[in-house]
């Protein structure tokens, strides 16, 4: 009996011994993976760092383009549009105005009644609608004729809080946040796409025009009184707030910056100036490059997969289109060799912009995580 209940217990020890054996193997394998993932991390955080002093590098370089963009059509990687805006609200504006905003894979609708100096903003309503990924690869007639269906389905949903002054035609301001080359204030060609859109039919053509058309198809009473890239609106809304303002960024989809210049300092410029000496600039610079820009590898590889590759590299590593795919590209390094998700790389992380930083960021969603 003695001798049963030795071996037995040697059996024992050798079974614990084998478990703690495997339990070691196991947590020295996922230290391991942990300390390639950190690695690689690590290497991530190191090649995208911006000291201070790359980033006055950065500026630098962004200054002397600017000056050049400034002295010639071409003469530059930011195109420095000229928006033909020489004057910014001031905040006494009084009616009902509408605005169009298409800024990226949304587009935007507003009325607002504005009630002069002391009035300010009376009422205001916008409805927000998604653009089928089809329609941002077909043709410019699909793509107007749904953004003129969700309008006139807006202005036919108006109530009696907005008021029309009798006899005025309902007028719309044009925002287009796209690369733009415009010769009024009513009219400007498109020069090409960026945030994934690509239809070939309108690059060269007018955007008014191809809008206005798109109304007349869809039998849409209303005028493009102005069009303006998303920056210079967002400009003019500060300046409407805050007449100190003289500048403005967008971080979003896509990137891009206006600012208010004085049209003596624009050699380009070739028309009468205008009376309030100044010009607001459309720079476009999310087409900016330079050697000094902290490329990584997964910058790179990013651009090469894209519909565009080789412009807008400034906007692929800062606007929210593409950090979600950058991020991706991360983790599907860390799945391939740290094995950071198990043995078995989740089938929606090999999906190219599966995360996205403009929606399911926010509600705090990993939409591959399954």
């Amino acid at each position: 009996m003695g001798k049963v209940v030795v071996g037995a217990v040697v059996i024992c020890a050798a079974a614990v011994a084998a478990a703690a054996a495997v339990v070691v193997h196991r947590k020295m394998r996922e230290a391991a993976r942990w300390a390639k993932a950190m690695e690689i991390v690590k290497e991530f955080e190191e090649k995208c760092a911006t000291t201070m002093g790359k980033l006055k590098q950065v500026a630098d370089a962004m200054t002397v383009e600017m000056h050049a963009g400034l002295a010639s059509e071409g003469g530059s990687k930011l195109k420095m549009l000229i928006s033909y805006v020489d004057n910014l609200p001031t905040g006494n504006e009084k009616g009902l105005f509408y605005a169009l905003d298409i800024g990226g894979t949304n587009f935007h609708v507003l009325r607002v009644q504005l009630g002069g100096k002391d009035g300010g903003i009376v009422n205001q309503q916008f409805t927000e609608v998604s653009i089928p990924p089809s329609l941002m690869t077909g043709t410019s007639n699909g793509l107007f004729d749904f953004i003129v269906t969700e309008l006139a389905k807006f202005i036919a949903e108006e109530g009696p809080d907005f008021q029309l002054t009798p006899g005025r035609k309902r007028e719309l301001g044009f925002t287009f946040s796209f690369p733009v080359m415009q010769s009024s204030i009513a009219f400007g060609t498109l020069l090409r796409w960026t945030k994934g859109f690509s239809i070939d039919d309108i690059v060269g053509q007018d955007v008014v025009a191809e809008l206005t058309k798109a109304m007349e198809r869809k039998g849409l009473d209303m005028q493009v009184l102005a069009l303006v890239n998303d920056t210079v609106g967002t400009l003019a809304g500060g300046r409407y707030m805050d007449n100190d303002v003289v500048a403005a960024v967008i971080l979003g989809t896509g990137t891009n910056a206006a600012y208010v210049e004085c049209a003596q300092a624009i050699p380009k410029w070739h028309g009468l100036l205008p009376k309030s000496g100044d010009m607001v600039i459309n720079m476009e610079w999310g087409n900016f490059r330079s050697s000094h820009l902290p490329l990584t590898d997964y910058d790179h590889a990013l651009d090469a997969d894209s519909l565009n590759p080789g412009e807008q590299i400034y906007e692929k590593i800062i606007s929210g289109m593409y950090l979600g795919e950058i991020v991706r590209r991360v983790l599907c390094r860390m799945a391939e060799e740290a094995a950071f998700f198990g043995d078995t790389m989740p089938t929606k992380l090999k999906v190219p912009f599966i995360l996205s930083t403009l929606k399911d960021a926010v509600s705090g969603q990993l939409p591959f995580v399954k």
